[in-house]
């Protein structure tokens, strides 16, 4: 069995703490049985890992959260880049052919997709292992993971089994997507279950319907056509249209922390970050990453969070409006993560209509770099903060220190690797943002990335 972890989103219903770029995945708030933080990735991952089924396992996500999602998995499994997002068959289909056309997967091998933001105890992951032969067994096309419900949410969808129930799973009589409160009581009344996102299935399967939907069934042919196709559902695409569906209860632990009152009820502080709480304000929430203290007083449920993207002062019952009030346009993200470190941004101003200035901290990790890039757009200037390392830039390498300085200019080739832990200070003076462009994946060796650069000379 393959399992493929689905990570999308755009990272707007945890704002200001998750952005385009770092999602709520990707936040390391959650507490570990280690000690510290970590994120819901890396919870998932160790979960996974913990029950041997990390090594079977593959991520698909949009290509600007490849490092990202890297980092916080340790690099321990394939992540492969969607270049744009098409909604979850297209990401399911594209998945799907990867592990076809690279010989990783045959016609009989069973894929089991996961929403990659479910919270969930172990029994939940090890609950996988049982659809392949209940996929046998029921001689079915698809197989589920229906959850109890707690509540009548209107926040998932339901599944709707037939009584009989066959020892440890039942038929799926009908889909229901996200009901009205009163209608989910009656569901729930009738012994449906939520729907948790988890499909099985056989490779041959849904190579039929990538077919039936007019797709290629190879990878990279489906890759060149991405941007032409229509966003699609795997609900409706596959799952609501198949007529042999079974689904497998489950008891345990289960929820897709998507909103403020959601994550707020898995922490084990009422303050993350600095602040403080007092007076009549039982069941409020801190959460700040900015250096500056939050103190609420005297208001009860609300949830106060703060990072370099913004502030928020809600409700927790209604905190999920954020995402209307953000809109549908993209934010510009004020801090992102990378395998090789973070960066944020601390201001940017615009001088006029065809100049923005952007001043922004970088962390380098330990033995990591940014591999080569050219720069695009204006110049832009580096002062290393502290650590040490080497720059090179336009053929030339040089030992660095904390003081000093130098300049990237239009075309420059660049690329830095850090010898110890290293904080740039970098300013960036030019028209509309255009990001640098990667010459080489992040992942080559430094001494190859030189080697290379070297034998480019001609790049423009």
């Amino acid at each position: 069995m393959h399992i493929v972890l689905l990570c999308g989103g755009s990272g707007k219903r945890l704002w200001p703490l998750s952005n385009e770029l770092r999602s709520k995945l990707f936040v390391d708030i959650l507490p570990s049985p280690a000690g510290g933080r970590e994120s819901m990735m890396g919870r998932v991952c160790r979960q996974l890992e913990s029950l041997h089924l990390l090594d079977s396992t593959i991520i698909i996500s949009h290509q600007d959260q490849v490092n990202i999602t890297t980092r916080h998995t340790q690099g321990k499994i394939p992540v492969i880049g969607e270049p744009f997002k098409r909604g979850t068959f297209t990401a399911a289909a594209l998945a799907t052919l990867y592990l076809q056309s690279f010989g990783l997967a045959g016609a009989d091998d069973m894929i089991c997709i996961v929403p990659a933001d479910v919270f969930a105890s172990e029994e939940f992951f090890s609950s996988f292992r049982l659809l392949p032969d209940i996929l046998k067994q029921s001689d079915a096309d698809i197989a589920l993971i229906g959850t109890r419900p707690t509540h009548a949410s209107e926040q998932y969808g339901y599944i709707l089994p037939d009584k009989k129930e066959q020892d440890v799973y039942s038929a799926v009589t009908q889909f229901i997507e996200k009901p009205d409160a009163s209608i989910a009581e009656a569901l729930i009344r009738r012994g449906a279950l939520w729907n948790s996102g988890v499909y099985a299935f056989s490779l041959a399967f849904i190579l039929s319907h990538i077919e039936k939907s007019g797709l290629p069934v190879h990878y990279e042919q489906l890759l060149t056509l991405y941007e032409q196709l229509p966003e699609r559902s795997f609900d409706k695409q596959v799952a609501e249209q198949t007529q042999r569906a079974v689904v497998l209860p489950y008891n345990g632990v289960w929820q897709d922390i998507g909103s403020w009152g959601a994550l707020c009820a898995q922490l084990d502080s009422n303050v993350f970050g600095k602040g403080g709480i007092s007076g009549q304000s039982s069941d409020s929430h801190i959460v700040n990453v900015l250096p500056y203290p939050i103190q609420i007083i005297g208001v009860p449920g609300i949830i106060a969070a703060a990072s370099t993207d913004g502030i928020l002062i809600a409700n927790k019952k209604n905190s999920n409006e954020i995402k209307e009030q953000l809109g549908s346009e993209p934010l510009q993200s004020m801090y992102g993560e990378a395998t090789w470190g973070s960066y944020r941004v601390m201001e940017r101003a615009l001088e006029d209509e065809n100049t923005t200035v952007t001043t922004s901290s970088i962390i380098l990790l330990p033995g990591k770099h940014i591999g080569l890039r050219q720069h695009r757009s204006g110049c832009k200037a580096w002062t290393i903060l502290s650590g040490s390392g080497q720059v090179f830039i336009n053929e030339e390498i040089m030992q660095v220190t904390a003081g000093n300085q130098f300049a990237i200019i239009l075309k420059g080739l660049y690329s830095i690797l850090a010898e110890t832990r290293m904080v740039i200070l970098e300013a960036r003076i030019g028209g509309p943002e255009d990001e640098d462009r990667a010459l080489f994946v992040e992942e080559d060796d430094w001494k190859v990335i030189i080697e290379r650069a070297g034998s480019n000379k001609s790049l423009d």
